[in-house]
């Protein structure tokens, strides 16, 4: 049992971050799957862009204002009413009299404030998280070359993170406070 396991971890294409998979081209039919009778899908098209060039660090970037912008957006209503629940215990006796009275008082608008400075906030956080991982991540590999990225490579993560992570956090600050 041990060996299959071991097998099956030399063999892994997730192992290391430096190989890159092949994918062979395959015909149309491998592209479309009948999910539904007489309905069929298709993939996206894709194209190739380059680790490590700008373009990937402004996708990686993307990725972060899309994942951290919009999830922190949609919960800015929980806040509020979180906030104003620490605040007023009287006023506020649990979260759902929370939400009813901020809607009976304020109308469902109410429930939006500040969402601007947490959407452009945590959209600025999230781009400079994700795209600066990458390029940490990547200046880091090269300082200690590629078999010692390898080796050390929790370490070089770790480092990035925290290294992408402190400037992510200096560009959410301003509007953290507004």
């Amino acid at each position: 049992m041990f060996a299959g396991l071991l097998d099956a971890a030399r063999n892994s294409p997730f192992r290391t971050p430096f190989t890159r998979v092949q994918c062979d081209d395959g015909s149309a039919a491998s592209v479309e799957k009948a999910v539904v009778p007489g309905r069929s899908v298709q993939a996206a098209a894709s194209r190739e862009v380059e680790f490590g060039s700008n373009e990937f660090f402004g996708l990686c970037a993307v990725g972060g204002i899309l994942s951290c912008g919009i999830t922190h957006t949609a919960v800015v209503p929980l806040d509020l009413v979180k906030c104003r629940l620490q605040v007023d215990q009287a006023k506020y006796k649990n979260l759902f009299h929370g939400f009813k009275v901020t809607i009976a008082e304020e109308g469902a608008r109410g429930l939006a404030k500040g969402w601007a400075p947490t959407f452009f906030g945590y959209s600025a956080q999230g781009a400079f998280k994700f795209g600066l991982y990458e390029v940490f991540k990547i200046q880091y590999a090269g300082m200690i070359g590629e078999e010692n990225a390898y080796l050390y490579r929790t370490w070089v993560y770790l480092g990035a993170s925290a290294s992408a992570e402190f400037f992510a956090d200096i560009a959410l600050a301003p509007l953290e406070a507004a």
